[in-house]
C-alpha cells in the first residue's frame, strides 16, 4: 500500500507511528509502575504471624541463653586450658631442675643435702597437685561447654519444630496472598486487553488512529508482560490451562474471521463487477496489484504477461484501454499513464474498449464506401450492361 501513498504522506505516517510507540512507552510506563505497585496491597507476611508467640518468645530466650552460656563456657574453658598448660610447664621445669640436682647430689654423696631433697620433693609434688587441679579445672569447662552446647541444641530443635509449621502455614498464607495479587493483575489488564481488542476491531483504521495502536501494544505488553510471567504455577497445571483456553479462543476467533471472510468474498464476487468495483478503495486496489493478487478475490494473477485484462478467478477488469489515446493501463488507475486523460465518469472504462475515432475492426474508414457500393457517379447495373 506503501507505493500508492504521496512522498509526504508516508513521512506523515511514520511519524503518527512514532507517535503511537511513544504514547505506548508512556503508558507501559505508567502500567508497570502501577503493575509493580499491586504487592504493597497486601500486608507482608512475617514468621511470627503464624506461631504460637509466648512459646516462640520462650525458646527463643533458652537458645539466647544456651549460646551466651556456651560462649561463657568457651571463654573459661580456653583460660582453665591455658592455666593447665602453666602448670605442666612449671612442673616440667621443676622436674628437669630436680632431676639434675639429684645426678649432683649422687655424684658428691653428701649427707648434709638430704633435707634440700626432702623440700624440693615436697615443692615437686605441689606443682603436680597444681598441674592435677588445673587439669580438673578444665575438664570442669569442657564438661560444662558440653551441657551448654547440648542446651542449646535442644532448645533449637524445639524452636526449629516450632517455626517449621509456622513456615508451612506461612508458605500457604503466601500462595494465597499470591493469587490474590494475580488476580488484582488480571482485574488491571484484562479489561485493558478486551478495550484494546474493541479498538482493533472497530477504530483501527479511525482518525485518531496513533492511541488506538499505542492503546493496543500498551494493552498486549501488559498482558504478556506484566501479567503472565506472575501466573501461578501450581505444579503448570495452571499455565497449561490458561495456555490451552488462550489457544482455543484466539484459534475460535481466527476461524470464525476466515469463514466470514470467505463469506463476503463469495457475495462480494456474486455482485456485478460495478458495484465491487464501488466497494474497492482506491489505495486497497493499488496495494492489491502492487502484489500481484486480484484487488476483487485476492487470487494471484499474472498482471506482467500484457495480456490479461480480466482475473480468470472471479472476471473482474484489471486492464482497459484508455479514451483518450487506446493505450492499455489499470482499470483502477484515475488518469491514463501515457496521456494524463481522465478516466471514464463510471470510475473507469470498459475493458478492451477502443479508443474514441478508432476505425473498428472489419469497418471501413469514414467516408468510404462499403464493399460492393458502385463508384460515385455509376449507375448501378452498368457493369452488367457491358
Amino acid at each position: 500500500m506503501s507505493k500508492a501513498l504521496r512522498l509526504s504522506e508516508k513521512w506523515f505516517r511514520r511519524g503518527l507511528w512514532l507517535v503511537a510507540l511513544v504514547f505506548a512507552s508512556f503508558l507501559i510506563g505508567l502500567g508497570g509502575t502501577i503493575v509493580g505497585d499491586l504487592p504493597k496491597v497486601e500486608a507482608p507476611l512475617q514468621l511470627d504471624d503464624f506461631l504460637d508467640r509466648n512459646a516462640a518468645q520462650a525458646l527463643r530466650a533458652q537458645v539466647k541463653e544456651a549460646r551466651q552460656a556456651e560462649q561463657e563456657a568457651q571463654t573459661a574453658l580456653e583460660q582453665a586450658r591455658l592455666q593447665h598448660a602453666k602448670a605442666r610447664s612449671e612442673t616440667q621445669a621443676e622436674r628437669e631442675t630436680f632431676s639434675n640436682w639429684l645426678a649432683a647430689r649422687r655424684a658428691t654423696q653428701r649427707a648434709e643435702h638430704d633435707p634440700e631433697v626432702i623440700a624440693r620433693t615436697q615443692a615437686l609434688d605441689a606443682l603436680k597437685a597444681q598441674e592435677r587441679r588445673a587439669q580438673q579445672a578444665v575438664q570442669a569447662q569442657d564438661q560444662a561447654l558440653l551441657d551448654a552446647r547440648q542446651a542449646a541444641q535442644a532448645a533449637q530443635q524445639r524452636l526449629g519444630r516450632l517455626e517449621q509449621g509456622g513456615y508451612e502455614k506461612m508458605a500457604a498464607e503466601r500462595r494465597k496472598v499470591e493469587l490474590r495479587v494475580f488476580l488484582y493483575r488480571l482485574a488491571l489488564t484484562l479489561p485493558l486487553l478486551v478495550a484494546a481488542g474493541w479498538l482493533f476491531a472497530k477504530k483501527r483504521k479511525s482518525t485518531w488512529w496513533p492511541f488506538v495502536w499505542g492503546f493496543i501494544f500498551f494493552a498486549v505488553f501488559a498482558f504478556f508482560v506484566e501479567l503472565v510471567p506472575y501466573l501461578p504455577s501450581y505444579g503448570g497445571y495452571v499455565r497449561y490451562v490458561v495456555g490451552i483456553v488462550v489457544t482455543a479462543l484466539v484459534g475460535r476467533y481466527a476461524i470464525l474471521a476466515l469463514n466470514r471472510y470467505l463469506e463476503r468474498q463469495k457475495q462480494a464476487e456474486a455482485l456485478p463487477e460495478q458495484e465491487r468495483r464501488k466497494e474497492l478503495g482506491y489505495d486497497v486496489a493499488l496495494a492489491r496489484l502492487a502484489k500481484g493478487v486480484c484487488p476483487g478475490c485476492e487470487r494471484l494473477v499474472d498482471l506482467k504477461d500484457g495480456v490479461t485484462d480480466f482475473c480468470p478467478h472471479c472476471g473482474i477488469g484489471l486492464f482497459d484501454r484508455c479514451g483518450a489515446c487506446g493505450t492499455r493501463k489499470s482499470a483502477f488507475a484515475r488518469f491514463c499513464h501515457a496521456c494524463g486523460a481522465g478516466a471514464a465518469p463510471s470510475g473507469m472504462a470498459s475493458p478492451g474498449a477502443a479508443p474514441a475515432g478508432a476505425v473498428p475492426s472489419g469497418m471501413p474508414p469514414a467516408g468510404a464506401a462499403p464493399a460492393g457500393t458502385p463508384p460515385h457517379g455509376a449507375m448501378p447495373g452498368a457493369a452488367g450492361n457491358r
